[in-house]
């Protein structure tokens, strides 16, 4: 079977090896001709960048980059990238990256004929029909990881520099025009970095599943998705050119964040507030959480489970599942503590307060108060 395809689903998405040639087309399909590459300082000398950029300059598009994005993305990693697309004349924006760069794309595309701050736009309510649609520049999504998804979804995380509160930022005109989903620009992913991200995609499945919301497409996609991060992220991790594994895990990547339309719940409610406050890796984060977030959902997910382990490969109902999602972190090098990646407990109470005014508490199957979220920090921490 190739694993080639043009997908129209929730965008329109060029997945394949070497399908990263196709950029020059896909910014005409755009409507894209002064693109601007933004993406993280990690990524700015690479070969897999510097390729990208002399693509686009034989192609008569420029290479203009910006590439002072943080870890976690915030305001003024923002501001910074706009003062460049505006001086620069730019009409588009080439997200490249992994979750850090393509969230900080999407927002210099989304702000750069906005008036208002960007936090008039967070995800509460219908705050994002306050944006001028007209200010919103065409996106081209190019990961180069295999874990956040965002090259499909229609927001971005942006932390709040001043108070290290993430927060999500949504705009259905925020979902890039065009993906392209390259798996052989993720081959030179470190081992490390290569498990944190695709445990980030196994969450984002894992807690749309166990939402409680109703979303019968997202729920098939989640369930789909577990089991092509089950079977290809161990090949991925231990070889990384193996490009059929990889090619599996970016799939994986962005079904995750298609399922998590139906919601996502503790877990993320956890690691966001640990990654504003610590700069921890999302996805390791996610990681570490999720035996606890599954021992506290126990009484109402056990079911769902119980069906879908069978499907998965995995002997003892909801009760194997658990006991496999430990013994898959510690064979991918995921620490089983926090406090393994620099995370204290001296900021319990502030940690507790962040998570609970997080939105993704309102997709966890179990209600989530200060006493079982205080539990749950003490836990992993």
């Amino acid at each position: 079977m190739s694993l080639t395809g043009n997908w129209s689903y929730p965008t329109a998405v060029k997945f394949g090896a070497g399908r990263i040639s196709e950029l020059p087309q896909a910014c005409a399909q755009a409507g894209i001709k002064r693109p601007l590459l933004v993406t993280d300082r990690g990524l700015r000398d690479l070969p897999i960048t510097t390729d990208v950029l002399d693509i686009m300059e034989d192609n008569g598009l420029g290479r203009a980059m910006f590439a002072d994005v943080d870890p976690n993305p915030n305001e003024k990693n923002l501001d910074a990238g706009l003062a460049v697309y505006r001086e620069g004349g730019h009409d588009g924006v080439i997200a490249f990256g992994g979750g850090s760069g393509l969230d900080l794309g999407k927002m210099v595309a989304f702000m750069s004929g906005q008036t208002r701050p960007i936090w008039d736009f967070e995800d509460i309510g219908d705050w994002w029909t306050r944006a001028d649609p007209a200010g919103i520049a065409p996106i081209i999504a190019v990961p180069t990881t295999a874990g956040t998804g965002s090259e499909v979804g229609r927001a971005s995380v942006i932390t709040n520099s001043e108070t290290h509160v993430k927060k999500i930022i949504f705009h259905p005109k925020v979902l890039p025009s065009v993906v392209i989903a390259d798996p052989e620009l993720t081959v030179g992913m470190p081992r490390a970095i290569t498990a944190g991200t695709g445990l980030d995609a196994f969450a984002h499945c894992v807690e749309a599943f166990s939402s409680p919301h109703y979303h019968p497409m997202s729920q098939g996609i989640a369930l789909e998705g577990m089991r092509l991060v089950i079977d290809y992220l161990p090949r991925a991790y231990t070889i990384g050119t193996d490009i059929e594994a990889r090619a599996h895990m970016m799939s994986a990547a962005a079904m995750g964040a298609t399922a998590f339309q139906k919601g996502l719940g503790a877990i993320h409610a956890l690691s966001h507030p640990i990654g504003a406050v610590y700069g921890t890796h999302h996805g390791t984060t996610n990681a570490v959480c999720m035996p606890a977030v599954l021992r506290l959902n126990a009484p109402v997910i056990e079911h769902r489970f119980d069906r879908a382990a069978a499907y998965l490969g995995i002997e003892g109902g909801f009760h194997g599942f658990q006991a496999f999602v430990q013994e898959f972190n510690d064979s991918l090098g995921i620490p089983r503590r926090l406090s393994e990646m620099g995370v204290g407990h001296d900021r319990l109470e502030e940690l507790t307060e962040m998570a609970l005014q997080d939105p993704s508490c309102g997709g966890n199957p179990v209600e989530l108060t200060r006493d079982n979220v205080m539990s749950l920090f003490e836990q992993v921490i």
